[in-house]
């Protein structure tokens, strides 16, 4: 059982998973969109330890006279739904058809893209799950890129380089008046671990190009937030690689997104138009919730209201500018690979 099963166990007493919990797993056959009993066989598990496989969105249980007591909710509440961080944190923004993309920019970055075509990365610097509406008619797969050195490194120069009292926003601004590209500044933001897009190699972060008489402060907080977007379309060629296309991008309106600076550089280097969405994943677990248990009458039902608090388009003005950016940045990794 994954986490997620184990805790509806608890509250139904009843051992059940889904497809995508099973792709999560590494137990999910794409050629026969089935339980990958080859797998199994390798392995030398009983087919008898894999719990029943119950569609994502359905009723799957009903909450036992103790769990209900001990949540404070009432005896044979339903449960409807059930799903891991990234495919519901993709449902969150409604991102359910091909070309749609979910983005997360906290401490990691996530790119989360559905897609319909059966692929895999033969060097494994992505992974592929059976999305939340995946159906044998009409197949959708989350293609997951994972970056670790996200907003952990805008962090780290919060608290040990811009000097005390300044906060996010600040540094944000202060990192706009130095211009695309930081004047040939370049961070590397690989200081938080192995990654995978790298083939799970663990270079460290760096900062290349570094002038003395040209870079200040401005430069090094521009410079992070460009690395880190550069990293992200790093990863993004692979998922393009495998057929993924990137249309529409939607993502909270926090962490990394809340900078200006930062989504327009992901709209412009990646070329689309960038969706902010004032939702989180608990609202995406309580709408497929609705939807398992009928009480809304479908997706469009469950997702009525959700509306972007802000667009960001491309800048096609410093379309150029960044693409130079980004081409000097990709030069730097290569030579430290």
């Amino acid at each position: 059982m994954l986490p997620g099963d184990y805790i509806a166990m608890k509250m139904t007493g009843e051992i059940k998973t889904t497809p995508s919990g099973l792709s999560e797993g590494i137990l999910w056959d794409y050629e026969k969109d089935a339980l990958a009993e080859f797998v199994l066989a390798h392995y030398g598990i009983s087919p008898d330890l894999i719990p029943q496989t119950v569609p994502t969105f359905s009723v799957q249980g009903e909450l036992t006279a103790e769990a209900a007591e001990e949540l404070g909710l009432k005896t044979a509440t339903k449960i409807g739904y059930r799903a891991g961080d990234q495919p519901n944190n993709a449902l969150s923004l409604s991102v359910l058809k091909p070309g749609e993309v979910a983005v997360t920019a906290g401490t990691s970055g996530v790119v989360y893209g559905v897609t319909d075509k059966k692929n895999f990365d033969p060097k494994s610097r992505v992974n592929v799950f059976v999305h939340v509406n995946h159906s044998e008619k009409k197949p959708r797969y989350g293609v997951l890129l994972c970056l670790n050195g996200t907003g952990i490194l805008n962090s780290w120069l919060k608290h040990n380089f811009t000097g005390d009292g300044i906060d996010y926003p600040q540094m944000n601004e202060l990192a706009a008046q130095a211009p695309v590209g930081s004047d040939g500044l370049t961070i590397l933001p690989y200081g938080n671990g192995a990654e995978r897009t790298l083939e799970n190699r663990e270079i460290g972060a760096s900062v290349h190009g570094w002038n003395f008489n040209i870079h200040k402060k401005e430069h090094f907080l521009r410079a992070a937030q460009e690395g880190i977007v550069f990293a992200l379309q790093n990863g993004l060629k692979i998922m393009g690689e495998m057929g993924a296309k990137l249309k529409t991008v939607k993502a909270g309106n926090a962490n990394m997104f809340l900078s200006p600076l930062f989504a327009e550089a992901f709209a412009t280097i990646t070329g689309a138009t960038v969706e902010l969405y004032n939702t989180d994943g608990s609202q995406g677990a309580a709408r497929g919730a609705g939807i398992g248990t009928g009480l809304c009458r479908g997706v469009d039902d469950a997702f009525a209201g959700l509306e972007p608090v802000r667009t960001v388009a491309p800048n096609k003005q410093l379309k150029r500018d960044y693409q130079a950016a980004y081409e000097n940045w990709a030069e730097t990794l290569g030579k430290q690979l």
